[in-house]
């Protein structure tokens, strides 16, 4: 029987500050720690019996049952804080310069070619929280016409419309005109389509979002896995980070919920030997909103549905599940945070109960996948795989 990897990013799931979160004004960040101390608990019993409170600085209930998986965490090479670098270095790429930011907003000469390319004039152009300012400039964005422009600490040239001012397809075209003005000395990880809704509160978000990145800058391991003829499943928004490459089979699904029950099928059905799963919700509704509840709410729904993964995958299949950087709810402001990765791993043929430690690289993940799938050896991190049998 042929073995598999399920892989699931818990987006924004981080488990404590790196030694450099300094640089990124991050000193404090603890996502799971945190949202466990600001609401008083926690309950993730499945995650804990792989594991999860046992990681090192996990800050975390005390589990004293059985543990059956192996548990660590990940530090990241590479010197960012957004999920396009942390899923690339997932997959075997260290970027040694990481993509540009824009504290400040974009440059003039940037926004006066990407309005003079789109043939409308432009509002915002600033840092902002993307639910914050859809409240503050939507009014003027309804009577002009012009979109909203925004970005975050992280590689980011976010475009918020409202969807019966400016369809969704012109969104995403004028979405495709920043992606291609935004290369070589101005490169930028993602432009985002944010499109909205009127709602008796204001404006609200749709999950009609899509991310336009740029095309990973070296071979991948989801390249690899698929020129191999290992059939790569991406489910959420894997697509877009990796702009559809290496990955033959597409989900996209847009919540936590419909994600979850995707993998579900595959794993059931025996589809695909790599599963690479994104979990959007954690990032996108609860840490960038500053939301306690609704994180905590979220990882115990996730946690809930756990056990109808592991019940579904073969004595052969592999489950990673990890995150791609933190989003602590409880720390100043509303972006991304520099933080540890959390890694539990799982499968009913391998030994349950290993600390697998601090991994030097998000790398060492793919890695991981690649041996176990073909038996070799990934050109970059370390594989832990041994450590399991």
């Amino acid at each position: 029987m042929d073995r598999r990897v399920i892989l699931i990013v818990l987006d924004s799931v981080g488990i404590g500050s790196l030694p450099d979160a300094a640089d990124f004004g991050d000193v404090g960040a603890h996502t799971l720690g945190n949202i466990d101390k600001a609401r008083g608990t926690l309950a993730l019993p499945n995650m804990y019996a792989l594991g999860l409170s046992r990681i090192e600085d996990a800050r975390l209930p005390e589990w004293t049952g059985a543990v059956k998986g192996s548990y660590g965490r990940a530090a990241e090479m590479t010197h960012a804080k957004d999920t396009t670098c942390g899923h690339w270095e997932m997959m075997g790429i260290v970027m040694r310069t990481p993509f540009k930011t824009y504290p400040n907003g974009f440059p003039e000469r940037i926004m006066k070619e990407f309005e003079r390319r789109i043939g409308r004039g432009t509002l915002g152009n600033c840092v902002a929280s993307g639910t914050e300012i859809i409240q503050r400039l939507g009014d003027e964005h309804v009577k002009t016409g012009k979109p909203i422009v925004y970005t975050s600490a992280d590689s980011v040239f976010q475009i918020a419309a409202h969807e019966e001012v400016i369809p969704l397809e012109e969104l995403y075209r004028i979405c495709g005109v920043a992606r291609d003005m935004l290369v070589g000395d101005d490169l930028v990880g993602r432009v985002i389509a944010r499109p909205f809704i009127s709602a008796e509160t204001g404006y609200k978000r749709t999950e009609n979002r899509r991310d336009y990145a740029v095309p990973p800058i070296e071979e991948t391991v989801l390249d690899a896995l698929s020129a191999k003829g290992l059939t790569t499943i991406g489910i959420g928004k894997i697509e877009d980070i990796f702009c559809k490459r290496g990955v033959d089979v597409v989900n996209h699904t847009r919540n936590n919920h419909d994600g979850i029950e995707a993998t579900i099928e595959y794993v059931t059905n025996g589809e695909g030997r790599f599963i690479f799963t994104n979990l959007v919700d954690f990032d996108m509704l609860y840490g960038h909103r500053n939301d306690v509840e609704g994180y905590a709410s979220a990882l115990e729904y996730f946690d809930a549905r756990l056990p109808s993964i592991m019940q579904a995958m073969r004595p052969e299949d592999l489950l990673m599940i990890t995150a791609d950087h933190g989003c602590d709810p409880t720390h100043p402001g509303t972006d991304h945070t520099r933080e540890y990765i959390p890694l539990l791993v799982y499968s009913p043929s391998l030994k349950g109960g290993v600390a697998l430690g601090t991994l030097h690289s998000f790398a060492d993940i793919g890695c991981t996948a690649y041996a176990y799938l073909t038996g070799e050896a990934w050109k970059s991190g370390a594989s832990f795989l041994e450590k399991l049998r």
